[in-house]
């Protein structure tokens, strides 16, 4: 049987036929029975979500909720600050950190009434394709308990795609959320760069950071995109930009619409059945009414390699906060130096080590300008190819993922992991929005993920399409069997 949606359960909250604490002790005793074999949470936050699940019940009985999010139980990513709930960012250099704030998200998060369930396994730092570099468990894919639910924000996939939350925010840097959301068999949302504060977001790599819902259906998507959208003066790179009616901008289906279709996403090193099933996606999509066209975005090429210099640059700057003086571990030295070498050394895990040096080696003396500089140079190219395929579409349509998920262990070499986010990284370097949504599965009855970018800020008309897509398709809503 399907998971509710978050739409479907605050309309029978609205009705009286469900009760949003009988609906959060529902999902947290399913928390209990399940997630020692799925492994999606670090923290379950159980007093503070009854809490607000009464909270919530109250309002709905004086018939006063607060919005279509009232009494939702949601789940968050461990990088997003919670006052008074530890945020471990997946690492055990954060292990025992208690924040003495709200990130602007969480905040808007608790005004619209959402329930929040708890706080979700991650790689650690938002540094990896698995949620096998977490400093504490792996997380594994509902679907298949022998396969990762993809990285870094697998906890959060795993949550929605295993029914223990009905909706859940991560962080796509990279790929981060789509890639998850295609590996899981749910939607995946990265919003255009800025649209979503980033404030008392643990940050990984600043210019790449995006905060991003997971949800069932793209309804809900459009309402968790809702509640968290809009400027925010904490954040400076925040957008000054009104926030549409993502719901209300959902009717209208795709007829009209100009759709390209990239030809370097459908290359070598992509999955057949992937290739089919993006394809025959697309193929709906012409159906309905939308115009297809191919066009080219040659420096696709060298997403990988570019993304891999700009974000361990950033990586290294960010994280070398984490020096065992101002919070988080503390291992003791005979000096200051000593003492914040042996904390790193202790704190931080393999990947993330790896990326501080490469990122560290990229901005030294003498090799700035011919590494950092040069893949600048490479993410202008890569934004002004697509500014060029928007001038004549209105999307673009592509597979998120070169293959299905894969089982733990078998990407062990760091370079055949980073692969896995070819087709996500070009969107996350020009900040443009993308969605993946299921689009069907391989011989395995593993799921497939169709991947859509739009211009810059231009939500509504991907959801749209999205949207009338997912209305198409008969995997609405399937759920794997877990229990």
């Amino acid at each position: 049987m399907a998971a509710p949606t978050i739409h479907e359960l605050t309309a029978a909250f609205a009705r009286g036929e469900q009760s949003p604490v009988a609906v959060a002790e529902s999902y947290l005793a399913r928390i209990d029975t399940l997630d020692g074999r799925v492994g999606a949470y670090l923290t379950v936050m159980r007093d503070e979500a009854l809490s607000a699940a009464r909270a919530s019940e109250a309002r709905y009985r004086a018939r006063a909720p607060l919005g279509p999010l009232d009494g939702a139980p949601v789940a968050l990513k461990d990088v997003f600050c919670t006052r008074g709930v530890r945020t471990t960012c997946g690492s055990r250099i954060l292990e025992s950190f208690v924040p003495p704030y709200d990130a602007t998200m969480v905040e808007r998060l608790r005004t619209a009434g959402a329930v929040i369930l708890g706080k979700t396994n991650m790689d650690e730092f938002a540094m990896g394709s698995s949620t096998e570099h977490s400093a504490f468990h792996v997380t594994r894919n509902p679907w298949d308990l022998t396969r990762v639910p993809g990285g870094s924000s697998g906890g959060s996939a795993a949550a929605v795609a295993g029914g223990l939350a009905a909706g859940a925010f991560g962080t796509d840097t990279g790929g981060s959320v789509r890639q998850p959301a295609a590996f899981c068999g749910v939607v995946g949302l990265k919003p255009t760069y800025g649209r979503v504060s980033r404030y008392g977001l643990i940050a990984f790599a600043s210019s790449l950071d995006h905060v991003a819902p997971f949800a069932l259906d793209i309804v809900d998507t459009a309402l968790l995109l809702g509640a968290v959208a809009g400027h925010d003066p904490l954040d400076a790179t925040s957008v000054e930009a009104p926030v549409p009616d993502y719901v209300a901008s959902l009717a209208g289906g795709v007829k009209g619409l100009r759709i390209g279709v990239p030809d370097e996403y459908f290359g070598a090193g992509l999955d057949p059945e992937i290739d089919r099933a993006v394809r025959t996606a697309i193929d709906v999509l012409r159906d309905r009414g939308a115009t297809i066209e191919r066009v080219s975005l040659p420096s696709t090429a060298y997403g990988v390699a570019t993304y891999y210099i700009v974000a361990p640059a950033e990586a290294s700057s960010n994280l070398a906060r984490y020096d065992g003086v101002k919070y988080g571990l503390r291992v003791p030295g005979k000096d200051l130096i000593d003492m914040a070498s042996r904390t790193r050394a202790a704190g931080f895990g393999a990947e993330v080590k790896r990326r501080i040096m490469l990122g560290t080696y990229a901005l030294s003396a003498g090799y700035h300008e011919a590494y950092y500089g040069q893949a600048q140079k490479v993410r202008t190219l890569v934004r002004r190819e697509f500014e060029a395929a928007f001038a004549r579409v209105d999307l673009l349509a592509a597979p998120t993922t070169p293959g299905v998920a894969f089982t733990h262990g078998d990407k062990a070499d760091p370079l055949a992991m980073y692969m896995n986010d070819v087709y996500t990284i070009p969107a996350s370097m020009t900040g443009l929005p993308a969605v993946s949504v299921p689009c069907g599965f391989n011989g395995a009855g593993l799921p497939i993920g169709l991947q859509l970018i739009g211009r810059a800020l231009d939500e509504p008309t991907l959801l749209r399409a999205a949207h009338a897509y997912e209305q198409a398709t008969p995997w609405r809503h399937r759920s794997p069997a877990l229990g």
